[in-house]
């Protein structure tokens, strides 16, 4: 049963770093290592100790691999292109609405590259430079895994209804008005709002956005203006307007929030569930101890976010990432020149 016990020991390591905080990267990393060893466990006793209701988790997981393996990025190139397609004609032409176009044809030129194998018209010299390249892939692979691991168990995240303070994250005004985006957002706060009236005394409602060049109001402004017509009481609510990022508004409404409390106060916030995990840890690195809540996003326009997201973490992170792609391609760079020199 030495299967048994590797696998308990990683669901209670997962738990303990979950319960502790939901908002780290790892949490996936962790998940993930319990889910693979769960797996073995499974086929253990489905196959060895011939236990035959395990074989379901065995089954259905292989089946999804081989199906992954087989069809499984071309049918993703198929997918990323008709998304790009579908999202460009709704939401207009504009690059940070081409991320799916981009990622599609991203995989058709790895494709053509696995399959002409460069490496065959070099040098084996060469060889070093392309094995690290492919770890690269790897390592940027697993990351990718933990990540998406990591933004769906935080999906999960359900705050108690004994709040102080809603933050809502600002996202741009359309011609000084609310868009149907931050629209979501500020409907999930007055949703929560009223929830919370119902069996407490209600919270305030944070509204945090500057003024973009381009606007005669503020964000903060304008989500007030929208929240007073859905009836939410003015004395409930408060303008953050000086903030021009996610990191932002949670620092300057952090500030907010300890200038008119003793500091002692339960706070969240609500954003677009595609962005709630990275503004988790842009609350963290601010000094919050707030958790979100996220609000609906149009299918269509999540696989195009997640990758926006996935960026955006990717930066958060650049100097660890840097380390490690500097430390591959170095050792690389090494193995190639020594490969030359003893030649």
């Amino acid at each position: 049963m030495v299967y048994g016990v590797i696998t308990f020991i990683f669901l209670a390591i997962f738990l303990a770093f979950y319960i502790t905080d939901q908002r780290r990267i790892i949490n996936g990393f962790l998940f993930n290592m319990f889910f693979c060893s769960f797996l073995v466990f499974s086929y253990y006793l489905a196959f060895i100790a011939e236990i035959g209701f395990f074989k379901l988790f065995v089954i259905i997981p292989l089946l999804i691999f081989f199906f992954i393996l087989t069809f499984g990025l071309f049918a993703l190139c198929i997918g990323l292109f008709l998304n790009a397609r579908i999202l460009i004609k709704r939401e207009g032409r504009r690059l940070s609405n081409c991320l799916t176009l981009i990622s599609g044809i991203c995989l058709i030129l790895f494709f053509l590259f696995s399959m002409i194998d460069p490496a065959r018209f070099l040098s084996p010299n060469f060889q070093p430079m392309f094995a690290g390249s492919s770890l690269i892939v790897v390592y940027f692979f697993f990351h990718l895994t933990n990540f998406l691991t990591a933004y769906f168990l935080y999906q999960f995240n359900r705050p108690k209804r004994n709040q102080d303070f809603i933050i809502v994250l600002g996202s741009g005004l359309i011609n000084d008005t609310v868009p149907p985006l931050l629209a979501s957002r500020i409907n999930k706060a007055i949703d929560f709002y009223w929830k919370q009236a119902a069996i407490a005394p209600p919270p305030k409602m944070i509204f945090s956005g500057g003024q973009g060049p381009d606007e005669n109001l503020s964000e903060a402004e304008a989500m007030q203006i929208y929240a007073l017509k859905k009836g939410v009481p003015q004395k409930h609510t408060l303008k953050e307007d000086r903030s021009v990022n996610t990191y932002q508004n949670m620092l300057f409404s952090k500030q907010l929030m300890d200038s008119i409390t003793d500091c002692k106060y339960n706070s969240i916030f609500t954003t677009n569930n595609f962005h709630l995990f990275r503004a988790s840890l842009y609350a963290k690195r601010a000094g919050l101890k707030s958790q979100g809540i996220g609000s609906k996003t149009a299918f269509y326009y999540w696989p195009n976010a997640m990758i926006r997201e996935y960026i955006a973490i990717i930066v958060m992170n650049r100097k660890r990432h840097s380390i490690v792609v500097g430390t591959i391609l170095g050792f690389s760079i090494l193995l190639t020149a020594f490969q030359f020199f003893i030649d």
